[in-house]
C-alpha cells in the first residue's frame, strides 16, 4: 500500500474513478450470475466477497500502469463490498422473492414483487449504513465474515508474521473442509450419510461473543439430535416424533426472543444511563441518528408495503380494514426480520433469513390473509435482512482496513464510498435479474426454499399452531431477557434451533473450547493472533465453499 505524504489529509479512493468502476461493474455482473445460479441449483448463496478482493489483488500484480490503483487496500475493499452485494442482492433479495408468486401460479405478481423487493433491498442496506457504529450495531461487534475479508486483504498487502499466521489458518480451513465425517460417528446410529466440517463455524467461535455463540451451538445440536433426544414416549404429546419444527418450537422461540430484542433496542435508545451516554459518545453514530434512521425506515417500509399492496391488486382480494392490517403487519414484519437477521449476523456470522421469513408467513396465515397477499408478504420479508447483514460485514471489513476509526473523517468518507459501491451493485443485480428471471422460470428453476413457502401457503395452518407459537415464545423471551442486548442469547439460540446442521454445532463448541485454551495459554497478548488465525480459517472455508458450489453446479 502506498504511503500518504505526512501532513496531507488521507483521501479515500472513489468508486467513480473509471478504472475502479469498470472492474467493479464486471465483478458485479459475475457475482449476480453466480449467486442466482447457485441459489436455484443448490439452494445456497456462496460468499463471493473474497473473490472480489482476490481479483483486485491479482490485477495489482500485473505490470501495467493502469492496474496500480488496485494495489490500494481500499479499492480492494470496494471490490469485495460490491461483488458480495451483487451476489446476495440478486439471489436472496430479488430472485428468491419473485419465485414464490411464480410457484403459486400468479405470474402477474412477479413484477410487482420484484419492484417491491428491489426497493426493500436498497432500504435494507441504507439503514445498516446509517446505524453501523452505533450502540445497536457497533463497529466493534464481531461481524466475523467482515473480519475475515479485512484480515485477508491486510495479509496480502503487508506480509510478515501475521500473513504467515493468516496463511496457516487459510490452508487449515481449506484442508479440513475436504474432510467428510460419517454421521454415525457423531451419534446418528445406523445412518450412512456423511457431513462436511463447516470450518467457518469453527473460526467464528474465536471472534464472536462466547455466550451468544455457545447458545447458538447448543441450539444447533438440539435441532440436529431432536429425534433422538425427544423422540421417545415421554415427549410424544409435546414433540411428535421428536420433530421440533413440526411442533413449531424454533418458530416460537424466535418470535419471543425477537420481540424482546426489539424492545431492548427501543430501551437502549430511549432510556439511557450515564454509562450508556458515555458509550454513545465513544461510538461514531449517536442514538439520535439511529432514531432518525429508524423513523425513516418505518415510513419507507410502510410506503413499500402500500406500493406492493396496490400494484399487486390486493384491494380486490381484501376489505379496507384487512388491507390496512396487511400494510401495517408487512412493514412491522420486515422491520423485525431485518433486526433479527442483523443481530444474528453480527454475533455469529450466520443468519436464519429463510426461516424467519417462514415465521412471518405462518403468522400472516393465522391472521387470515388470502393467498396473493401471503405470497407478497413472505417475499417482502425474505427480501429484507440479507442486504442488511451483508452491508454489516462489508462495513466491518472497511472499518478494520481504515484503522478502526482512528481518522473519523477518512472513516466516514470510506464508509460512504462503500455505500455507493453496494448501491451500484444492487442496480446491476436488479438489471441482471430483470433480464434473466424468465429463463429460469421457463426451466422451472427456483430457490428450493420457495417450494417450502408455496407448500405452506397451499396446505394452510394446522389447528393449535397459534397456541404452540405463544407457548414457546415465552421461554424464548425469558432467555433473551436474561442475556440482555449485548449477548443476544435468545436470538442466537433460536437461530440454532432453526438450522438443521448438527456438525456446525460441534464445530462452534469445539472452536469455543480451543479459544478458551488459547486465551489461558497466551492471555490477552494472543488475542490479535487468534483473530488473524480465525479469519484465515473463515476465508479458507469461504473459498472452498465457493469453488465447491461452482463445481457441483457444473456437474448437475
Amino acid at each position: 500500500m502506498m504511503d500518504q505524504p505526512q501532513g496531507v489529509p488521507q483521501r479515500h479512493p472513489s468508486l467513480f474513478e473509471p478504472g475502479t468502476l469498470v472492474l467493479i461493474a464486471i465483478l458485479c455482473v459475475f457475482g449476480a450470475i453466480i449467486g442466482m445460479q447457485l441459489l436455484v441449483s443448490l439452494g445456497i448463496t456462496a460468499n463471493t466477497s473474497l473473490i472480489g478482493a482476490l481479483a483486485a489483488m491479482a490485477l495489482a500484480r500485473v505490470p501495467v500502469a493502469m492496474f496500480t490503483r488496485y494495489r490500494s487496500i481500499h479499492v480492494q475493499n470496494l471490490a469485495q463490498s460490491a461483488i458480495s452485494s451483487a451476489t446476495f442482492g440478486a439471489a436472496n433479495s430479488l430472485l428468491l422473492p419473485i419465485g414464490i408468486p411464480f410457484l403459486l401460479g400468479r405470474s402477474d405478481l412477479v413484477l410487482p414483487m420484484l419492484a417491491g423487493a428491489f426497493a426493500a433491498m436498497l432500504l435494507d442496506a441504507y439503514l445498516l449504513y446509517r446505524m453501523f457504529d452505533s450502540r445497536v450495531f457497533p463497529a466493534t461487534g464481531a461481524w466475523p465474515p467482515g473480519v475475515a475479508a479485512a484480515e485477508a486483504i491486510k495479509a496480502g498487502d503487508e506480509g510478515g508474521r501475521k500473513a504467515v499466521l493468516m496463511g496457516v489458518g487459510f490452508v487449515t480451513g481449506i484442508l479440513v473442509s475436504f474432510v467428510k465425517v460419517p454421521l454415525a460417528a457423531i451419534g446418528f446410529v445406523g445412518s450412512t450419510a456423511v457431513s462436511g466440517i463447516p470450518m467457518s463455524a469453527f473460526g467464528v467461535a474465536f471472534i464472536g461473543n462466547i455466550w451468544a455463540l455457545s447458545m447458538f451451538g447448543v441450539g444447533l445440536l438440539l435441532r440436529g439430535y431432536s429425534s433422538q433426544l425427544f423422540g421417545g414416549p415421554l415427549f410424544a404429546d409435546i414433540i411428535p416424533k421428536g420433530d421440533l419444527m413440526a411442533a413449531y418450537i424454533p418458530h416460537g422461540f424466535m418470535i419471543g426472543a425477537g420481540l424482546v430484542a426489539l424492545f431492548q433496542v427501543a430501551q437502549l435508545l430511549f432510556r439511557r444511563s450515564e454509562a450508556q451516554k458515555l458509550a454513545e459518545a465513544a461510538s461514531g453514530v449517536s442514538d439520535a441518528e439511529v432514531k432518525r434512521a429508524l423513523g425513516l425506515g418505518t415510513v419507507a417500509y410502510l410506503a413499500i408495503a402500500v406500493f406492493i399492496a396496490l400494484v399487486g391488486g390486493l384491494m380486490s382480494d381484501m376489505s379496507i380494514g384487512m388491507l390496512i392490517l396487511f400494510v401495517l403487519y408487512a412493514a412491522f414484519a420486515a422491520y423485525v426480520h431485518e433486526l433479527i437477521v442483523g443481530l444474528a449476523a453480527m454475533h455469529s456470522g450466520w443468519f436464519p433469513a429463510f426461516a424467519v421469513a417462514l415465521i412471518t408467513l405462518i403468522i400472516g396465515m393465522l391472521i387470515g390473509f388470502p393467498m396473493p397477499a401471503l405470497a407478497l408478504l413472505v417475499g417482502f420479508s425474505a427480501a429484507t435482512g440479507p442486504a442488511f447483514a451483508d452491508m454489516g460485514y462489508d462495513l466491518k471489513a472497511g472499518y478494520i482496513l481504515r484503522g478502526n476509526g482512528a481518522d473519523p473523517v477518512f472513516e466516514r468518507d470510506g464508509r460512504r464510498q462503500q455505500l455507493f459501491a453496494a448501491m451500484f451493485a444492487f442496480v446491476i443485480a436488479g438489471a441482471v435479474v430483470l433480464v434473466s428471471y424468465q429463463s429460469y422460470f421457463d426451466q422451472n428453476l427456483v430457490a428450493p426454499v420457495n417450494k417450502v413457502y408455496a407448500a405452506t401457503i397451499k396446505a394452510g395452518v394446522a389447528p393449535g399452531v397459534a397456541w404452540q407459537l405463544f407457548l414457546w415464545a415465552i421461554p424464548g423471551a425469558i432467555l433473551q431477557l436474561i442475556g440482555g442486548p449485548k449477548r443476544q442469547i435468545g436470538v442466537l439460540f433460536a437461530t440454532g434451533l432453526l438450522i438443521n446442521f448438527p456438525m456446525a454445532g460441534w464445530a462452534v463448541l469445539a472452536g469455543i473450547a480451543c479459544r478458551l485454551v488459547w486465551e489461558k495459554l497466551r492471555g490477552s497478548t494472543g488475542e490479535g493472533d487468534m483473530e488473524v488465525f480465525a479469519a484465515g480459517i473463515i476465508a479458507g472455508d469461504a473459498i472452498f465453499s465457493f469453488f465447491d458450489s461452482v463445481i457441483k453446479n457444473f456437474r448437475r
